[in-house]
């Protein structure tokens, strides 16, 4: 997924990214021209995806992703030394089709019931929460009553089949969970099974343009972004 944002004025500088950052760096893309005179183009895909993709030598000037990925780049000499900064945390929340009645969520016993009331739940299968709730269900002992029920996508924004009607319940990162029209967020799941991702950004070592990417880190971590990461169900990390 490309997402430009605009056409006039100097090239923008391009961020690779997870899905997870997406709505985030469009929010943000008009004010970051305004405070700097520079923009940037997002090209995002699924985690693993992505990772893949950069360590099979694509580049751009700042990459997103998870803190293993980056640490990874950055002992393999693809993103520069001392530009690794975390920026935010996101959580796994449940959705359903807007105007659906909202399960109970609040313990965990109660979020075990509705899994296994539910008539079908859909989750990712390469997306950082797909994997930790393929996990969570063994962890929870009801991963062989669930196969039946599960529906699954490589990546992306799972909840889209919930608003079309294809699945009862989504369970995903909250940020992409509000990302999709047509679907409620019901909240997030209780503190004990609750897993929080962190998200880092970092300067790609043959970028020709490091200092506007760093320019770009430092607006991200900036105060006045932060209402910004929490309208999109992030956590800013300053």
């Amino acid at each position: 997924m490309t997402s430009p944002t605009s056409t006039a004025g100097p090239s923008p500088i391009k961020i690779l990214t997870s899905h997870s950052a997406i709505t985030v760096l469009d929010a943000l893309a008009p004010a970051f021209e305004r405070a700097s005179g520079q923009r940037y183009s997002v090209e995002s895909a699924g985690g693993k995806p992505m990772f893949a993709r950069i360590k099979g030598g694509e580049t751009a000037d700042v990459v997103l992703l998870g803190p293993e990925a980056v640490d990874e780049f950055v002992a393999l000499g693809i993103v520069a030394a001392g530009s690794r900064r975390l920026i935010f945390r996101s959580r796994i929340g449940v959705a359903v089709r807007t105007g659906a009645p909202k399960p109970d969520i609040s313990t965990v016993e109660a979020f075990k019931r509705t899994l296994l009331n539910a008539r079908s739940v859909a989750h990712t299968v390469h997306g950082r929460s797909g994997m930790y709730l393929q996990a969570l269900m063994q962890r929870l002992g009801i991963a062989e009553q669930m196969k039946s029920r599960i529906v699954t996508r490589p990546g992306g924004y799972i909840a889209r089949v919930v608003a079309t009607g294809e699945a009862e319940i989504a369970i995903q990162m909250i940020v992409e969970l509000l990302a999709v029209p047509g679907v409620d967020l019901v909240g997030p799941l209780p503190d004990e099974i609750q897993q929080v991702f962190e998200t880092v950004a970092g300067v790609f070592a043959a970028s020709k343009r490091a200092e506007v990417a760093d320019a770009l880190i430092q607006f991200l971590l900036s105060p006045d972004a932060a209402p910004v990461f929490k309208e999109k169900g992030l956590e800013q990390v300053r």
